[in-house]
C-alpha cells in the first residue's frame, strides 16, 4: 500500500537507496537484496493507535512472510561513503 500522501503528510520525504536494518549487514557483509528504496517523511505525524494495529494487520495480510517486521530491531550500522551508492547528497 505504501506511504500515505494525504494533506501535509508525504509532501517533504527523503529517499534513499538500500536496505536500513538488520544488524547482522556491515561494511563487510553486504545485503543480497537489491532494489531496495525506502522513504522518510521529514515531519512526524501522530497516529492512532487503531491505525498502528490496522497497519500490522496489512503487514500480516501480505503474501509474503512479515512477521519478523513486527516487533523492534536494532538497525545497521551506517555504510562507508565509499560503498555507498553515487545517488544521495
Amino acid at each position: 500500500h505504501g506511504m500515505i500522501v494525504d494533506g501535509d503528510k508525504g509532501k517533504d520525504k527523503a529517499i534513499y537507496t538500500g536496505s536500513t536494518t538488520g544488524e547482522k549487514r556491515s561494511n563487510e557483509v553486504c545485503s543480497q537484496v537489491t532494489g531496495i528504496t525506502w522513504q522518510v517523511d521529514r515531519k512526524c505525524h501522530m497516529i492512532s493507535a487503531s491505525t498502528f494495529d490496522k497497519m500490522c494487520a496489512d503487514m500480516m495480510s501480505q503474501r509474503d512472510d512479515m512477521s519478523t517486521a513486527l516487533h523492534p530491531h536494532g538497525a545497521r550500522e551506517l555504510v562507508d561513503d565509499a560503498l555507498a551508492a553515487d545517488n544521495h547528497a
